[in-house]
């Protein structure tokens, strides 16, 4: 496959990507930071309502039906990329393909999941030596699957993406806060501080405010 001779990053110093870094760094670059670098990580009803969906996938068996073997949790990882994870379900169909699935609570919302799906694809084409052509994004929000085909365009924004991480991963970069509707439902808000973090006008009068100095005391009171 002519696409395996293309690494983004210099691989001077190996360093693995998660495969989950990927749908967090196209959110948001400093939840991928916060997350994946500082190892902060709080839970909110999105979070909690994701995980118990992907409990629900990946705590099923494996399991054959005709002409289709379904595996669950499967390891993931690619030496050429430098990437590691896992998949929610791998679809191995008799003369067919292998077809990721990936699972999400809410509504698609592209690209990131997107970019996710297709780093599996990259994958598990390394892996078993294969052309992994399309995937699937199923939503339970919607209860249907989304059919996403991974196209040149696709796993060139995978790739790029990937190098950009290892590349904050490498350099320790936390990027600064945004302040946008990606905020709120955001579990970090409360870690992040982009209401402050964001404005540097209001960090410096809340910084004075908190180093002002008391006032002296009189002894003689």
């Amino acid at each position: 496959m002519a696409r395996r001779a293309l690494t983004p990053w210099d691989d001077e110093t190996p360093l693995d990507v998660p495969i989950s870094a990927i749908e967090h760094f196209s959110y948001c670059p400093r939840q991928c930071a916060l997350i994946h670098m500082e190892q902060t990580f709080e839970e909110n009803v999105y979070t909690i309502r994701g995980q118990l969906a992907h409990q629900r996938v990946d705590g099923g068996d494996s399991e054959n039906r005709p002409g289709v073997s379904v595996r669950r949790g499967l390891p993931l990882w690619s030496e050429r990329l430098g990437l590691r994870g896992r998949a929610d379900v791998v679809e191995f169909a008799a003369g067919e393909q292998p077809f990721p699935v990936e699972y999400k609570v809410g509504r698609r919302r592209p690209p990131h999941a997107d970019l996710q799906l297709c780093a599996q694809a990259l994958c598990l084409e390394e892996m078993l030596e294969t052309v992994v052509p399309a995937g699937a994004i199923y939503s339970h929000a919607e209860r249907r699957r989304h059919i996403l085909r991974f196209t040149d365009e696709l796993r060139s924004q995978t790739m790029t993406m990937i190098g950009e991480i290892r590349t904050q991963l490498r350099q320790q970069l936390l990027p600064p806060a945004v302040d946008d509707a990606r905020c709120p439902p955001c579990s970090l808000v409360h870690d992040c501080l982009p209401q402050v973090s964001a404005h540097p006008a209001r960090l410096r009068g809340l910084q004075g405010a908190l180093f002002r100095p008391l006032e002296a005391i009189d002894d003689d009171a």
